[in-house]
């Protein structure tokens, strides 16, 4: 399943904004065990944003790094 190109690009934003707003609600909520699990997912949410945004920007870094020609093109 392919999602498109601006959706794809704004999903580590996505899951961080989510994240966020799941960890101020943490905050906010007032009962039993609805921030404990509201931080867990928030924290877990932020820190995959993060984790792929930090994986696409390195990946970019690298594929820029290298010729995209191939071997044969060289001669």
């Amino acid at each position: 399943m392919w999602i498109s190109r601006p959706v794809y690009e704004l999903l580590p934003y996505l899951y961080m904004l989510v994240g966020i707003a799941l960890l101020a609600a943490a905050w906010v909520v007032e009962a039993k065990a609805w921030p404990s699990v509201l931080l867990a997912v928030g924290a877990l949410s932020l820190m995959g944003g993060l984790v792929l945004w930090l994986r696409r920007k390195d990946y970019r870094t690298k594929q820029a790094e290298y010729d995209s020609r191939s071997l044969d093109d060289k001669i």
